[in-house]
């Protein structure tokens, strides 16, 4: 269950994250929380965005749930997974 995010496109972004497997862990240092990817392997982009800060008041909401959208999408283990329910 995603924890309750201020913000409603980031929050149907969170959603969307933890429907694919990804993790939510709230708090943290200067973040709201992070987003965790369920592979966290080394070979999936170097381990670069296996972990994702989730900002409480970003600038720009819109743009910031367009990231963990496109974070979550270009997941190289989770377009496998999702080529292979097609």
């Amino acid at each position: 269950m995603v924890k309750k995010h201020p913000n409603k496109e980031i929050r149907a972004a969170l959603i969307y994250a933890e429907e694919k497997g990804w993790r939510i862990e709230e708090g943290g240092s200067h973040a709201w929380g992070k987003l965790y990817c369920p592979y966290n392997d080394a070979d999936c982009r170097c381990g670069e965005f296996c972990i994702t800060s989730i900002w409480s008041t970003p600038k720009n909401p819109s743009n910031h749930a367009r990231q963990i959208y496109r974070v979550v999408d270009n997941c190289i283990y989770q377009k496998q997974a999702d080529d292979s329910t097609l």
